[in-house]
């Protein structure tokens, strides 16, 4: 029963991810999309193992802040209030090891030290001093890698006398306890061995964000063992400037060659639209690693509901913008009955955050701040954007969106500024995602900029707003001749492009394919000039999609499939009459996505497509119109009953969808004027767990008058 109450709410990759088996799938990497729950299937992972008898002192957590370590620790002790898990960050670990005692021995005796060692800061103009002294350029050396494993030889032997004096004193810096730690694990074998029989089973938060060092414990801790659990999203590696490394996430899978990896991508935080904009942000971004975040968020309170586009303002100066943030903050609280710390204001620089504090004192709207008598007033956030990571709020104004505000200013090589340009993306991206119902983003034209007024460019990384439908005059027969040519164009030049994926990407082909139609998808909805809106998006999330899926929707217009791929975010295959050799490449590409050709008129038709479906490779997920065929108008046709047998035989979850709309965007169009599609998500029905209940399930006395009275009701 612990074992149930520990997956109890996890959606399907969650629950694989707790579930993990190391010895027969080796490592895991977890890449979890922002507001995936990664915190929780960390700590469920630790309570399924100590479930499963595994030893709570075996288990070693590692994190950053000593405030996520400690909330961890909280969450597993809900469930088991004795367990001895060690949940650290990276350095209270290494002072523990160093402070370790074997027969008698401290890990920093063994080391040399004469004191035990204790942390302190540095002072970086001292130790320039000492370096000169022993001959070295002051530039030689950072003091946080007095005691690197990776030092010149001629730098390494000019450092004893330096590193004496710290053995003598035992005033450490924080990399020099990582750094020491590691020497301990690598070159003491009886010190290795110790660490080796304690601690079995390995877990790292926030793996994108660890640095070369760090990197290098985790390896030393874990030898040669399979016992490596992991989450990250590269994503949100934003500390670069402080030494994290985002190669080590971004080469995990060939570090461990037999590894697992798992993408989190429902998001239980934001809107759609805002979703929407987060899978813009990364455009180019490597197959491996590709996460498209879908909207898990179930809120049914009014601003949720109402998923509203993010909107960009573009406004002339700094007093003009503080005026529409503090309409808009007063209006949405009378609106929406919001408090003051419900709104955020999110930029990138510190010295941003102070004038905003000081314009909002001004205009007598509370922010938030901890006095010195440490009483906490509540009012609206105004945080940097890195210190926002791990934080949500309803209302986020994110300002400052212009050239060398976001992104900042870039410096350096060319190499180091591409290296740079890259993290203030992904730094934009948390950005929005801190978002959870309204996103304001804010370009302001001309400000106050370090002692001068200065004029700004728009940032680049708007360009990833959904731009807006064209005006257009065109004569509907051009139009039409238009959307043809142009999308037979689009599938003839990608065309030529699978050929190289076979040769050189085939691993990742799946994954490319499903990215392209998502991508063609979209292109027919912009050419054929459909504003779709999709509700209730959030019931994708209770579908486990490793299972058999058919999805149901009604039919009027040939744009529909387009319009399906949009709206479950997943490309599938669908049944279609025949191979549509006649259209150039469309055919070919049917084919490539999984479509089943079958002749409905045709005796045994049903039968045929079930073989069909049995023989095709990996789980089934097929797209069924139950009419059989267009609808003229907005009513239901009679269903046909081979999909709901389908569905029974596989023991499948249906998804019924609604289509509005979508004949007029062809083939009732009257004008090439934008046409508003909107797509209703219904409630899954999962017959595996409804034969449970109901073994002898009657297709057409039930299961077919449920799903159509699902469907009817909305039409």
């Amino acid at each position: 029963m612990e074992v149930q109450n520990i997956l109890k709410g996890l959606n399907p990759e969650q629950k694989k991810a707790v579930l993990h088996n190391h010895e027969t799938h080796s490592q895991l990497l977890i890449l979890a999309g922002a507001g995936s729950g990664k915190t929780s299937v960390l700590t469920k992972r630790i309570q399924y193992r100590i479930a499963m008898g595994a030893k709570p002192s075996s288990i070693l957590a590692l994190t950053f802040t000593a405030k996520a370590a400690f909330e961890m620790k909280e969450r597993v002790c809900a469930l088991f209030p004795d367990a001895e898990v060690r949940l650290s960050t990276f350095h209270s670990l290494a002072l523990f090891l160093l402070r370790e005692n074997m027969d008698g021995i401290f890990g920093y005796e063994r080391l040399g030290f004469l004191k035990a060692p204790k942390p302190v800061h540095s002072d970086a103009q001292d130790f320039a001093c000492e370096l000169v002294k022993e001959g070295l350029k002051a530039s030689d050396l950072e003091r946080e890698d007095l005691f690197s494993l990776d030092l010149k030889p001629r730098i390494e032997k000019r450092l004893k006398m330096i590193r004496e004096k710290v053995y003598r004193s035992g005033d450490l810096v924080f990399e020099d306890m990582i750094y020491l730690a590691i020497r301990l694990l690598e070159q003491d074998a009886e010190f290795r061995a110790l660490v080796h029989g304690r601690w079995s089973e390995f877990l790292v938060d926030e793996y994108q964000d660890i640095n070369p060092s760090q990197y290098r414990l985790v390896r030393a801790l874990l030898g040669n063992r399979k016992s490596l659990f992991v989450v990250g999203d590269d994503d949100q590696a934003i500390y670069g400037f402080r030494g994290a490394d985002i190669g080590n996430i971004i080469r995990f899978q060939k570090d461990f060659k037999e590894s697992a990896l798992i993408r989190l991508e429902w998001n239980y935080r934001s809107v759609p639209s805002i979703l929407h904009l987060a899978n813009r942000i990364f455009t180019n971004k490597a197959l491996s690693l590709r996460k498209v975040l879908r909207a898990g968020n179930t809120r049914q309170d009014p601003l949720f509901k109402e998923n509203r586009s993010p909107v960009l303002w573009e406004i002339d100066n700094p007093i003009q913008e503080m005026q529409m943030i503090v309409q808009k903050i007063k209006e949405m609280r009378l609106d929406y009955a919001l408090e003051f710390y419900d709104f955020a204001i999110l930029v990138r620089y510190n010295h941003q955050r102070l004038y905003y504090e000081q314009a909002l004192k001004e205009y007598e709207i509370p922010f938030y701040q901890i006095t010195d008598d440490s009483i906490e007033i509540k009012g609206v956030h105004i945080e940097t954007v890195h210190s926002s990571k791990g934080l949500q709020y309803p209302v986020v104004f994110y300002a400052g969106l212009a050239e060398n505000l976001t992104p900042g200013l870039c410096k350096g090589s060319r190499k180091k500024q591409k290296n740079q340009l890259k993290e203030e993306r992904r730094l934009f991206y948390v950005g929005v995602t801190r978002a959870e119902a309204v996103l304001f983003l804010l370009y302001c034209k001309k400000r106050h900029w370090k002692g001068q007024l200065k004029h700004f460019q728009k940032s680049r990384f708007l360009k990833c707003m959904p731009r807006r439908l064209p005006e257009s005059s065109m004569p509907l027969f051009l139009f039409r001749i238009l959307v043809v040519s142009r999308i037979i164009f689009f599938m003839g030049v990608h065309l030529f492009v699978l050929p190289y994926q076979f040769l050189f990407a085939r691993k990742h082909i799946k994954t490319w394919l499903d990215y392209k139609i998502q991508t063609f998808s979209a292109y027919c909805i912009r050419l054929l000039r459909i504003q779709l809106r999709v509700e209730n998006q959030s019931n994708l999330a209770k579908i486990d999609w490793n299972r058999p899926v058919v999805i149901l929707a009604n039919h009027q217009s040939y744009a529909d499939i387009p319009i399906a791929f949009l709206s479950v975010e997943r490309t599938v295959g669908f049944i279609a009459k025949k191979e549509l050799k006649a259209i150039p490449f469309l055919g070919f590409w049917m084919k490539q996505i999984g479509c089943f050709f079958i002749d409905r008129n045709k005796k045994g038709a049903g039968l045929h497509l079930q073989e069909k479906i049995s023989k095709n490779k990996g789980v089934p997920k097929v797209f069924i119109f139950p009419e059989g065929t267009r609808s003229t108008d907005a009513k239901l046709l009679p269903f046909k009953s081979g999909g709901f047998r389908i569905a029974n035989d596989l023991d499948a979850t249906i998804l019924p969808i609604v289509i509005h709309k979508s004949r007029e965007a062809w083939e009732s169009r009257q004008n090439t004027k934008p046409v508003f599609v909107s797509v209703e998500i219904l409630e899954p029905t999962d017959l595996l767990e409804l034969k449970r209940d109901k073994p002898e399930l009657g297709i057409r006395d039930f299961l077919m008058p449920k799903i159509r009275s699902q469907m009817e009701g909305l039409l």
